[in-house]
């Protein structure tokens, strides 16, 4: 494991008393290397066991079903035991018993690219985010890229080139904020004005085909890229694929 960095003793948000069993697989979109894809298979329970639902509401191509099939391909292709997808825009059907099932008993929940904040318009409040907050906690893998990345922190980056709008995420990774197609889209200023307003918030920039795959209490970095990581004040810290690094620090 790579030294633990001051930054991130400094910035990080202690863990909870009872943290979430399940998974984070956190990609700043592009293409998705075989080791990330590999990598949520194996903590949704392996191929052989693995029941995946997709939710590609961040797209607008999710409300044509003809494009549904192309959201599903990479886990079939990949032979997971089960595959499905959950989509609406509605957000009573997001409170409906029925639409929610699939979600009841997903080993692992993926979020596809596009707009989080169409995610947050139609899940937000809803049985769909609550059950998907208890499938983590019980020990399930929640992942996603780009739109799907944006989403997971509780300060929640909408939009902007060098000055960012927000809004309110999921709050999967509480005390962050997440940006993707890091270096690529040249995002380090929009994520610094970001966290001037939010300095208690750890921020982290993910490159495209690159992941931070979070899990018991620790992280680690996977793919191409390099991830940044940042509180806006000391220097930040990059780190790349085989890096790791503990996210809690020791009480005072």
């Amino acid at each position: 494991m790579r030294p633990l960095f001051a930054l991130l003793l400094c910035t990080l948000p202690l863990l909870a008393a009872d943290p979430p069993k399940g998974t984070l697989v956190i990609v700043g979109g592009g293409k998705m290397p075989a080791a990330v894809r590999d990598e949520f298979i194996t903590k949704a329970g392996g191929a052989d066991k693995a029941k995946i639902v997709v939710i590609p509401t961040a797209s607008e191509s999710a409300d044509n079903e003809k494009e549904h099939a192309s959201y599903l391909q990479q886990w079939k292709d990949a032979t997971v035991a089960d595959v499905k997808l959950l989509h609406t825009r509605d957000e009573k059907t997001a409170n409906s018993p029925d639409f929610v099932k699939p979600l009841t008993d997903a080993t692992g929940i993926w979020f596809s690219g596009g707009d989080q904040s169409k995610l947050t318009k139609v899940y937000a409040g809803t049985k769909v985010l609550e059950a998907i907050k208890k499938r983590y906690a019980d020990g399930a893998v929640i992942g996603g890229t780009s739109a799907g990345a944006a989403v997971m922190s509780d300060v929640m980056i909408t939009g902007g080139t060098d000055e960012a709008t927000t809004a309110e995420g999921f709050g999967l990774l509480p005390g962050t904020v997440v940006d993707q197609h890091f270096t690529q889209r040249k995002r380090q200023k929009r994520l610094a004005g970001v966290l001037a307003k939010n300095p208690k918030a750890l921020g982290i920039g993910i490159d495209e085909s690159t992941a931070v795959v979070v899990s018991g209490g620790t992280a680690k970095v996977l793919g191409d890229g390099r991830v940044q990581f940042t509180d806006g004040k000391k220097e930040p810290v990059w780190l790349k694929a085989g890096d790791s690094f503990v996210l809690a620090r020791e009480k005072k």
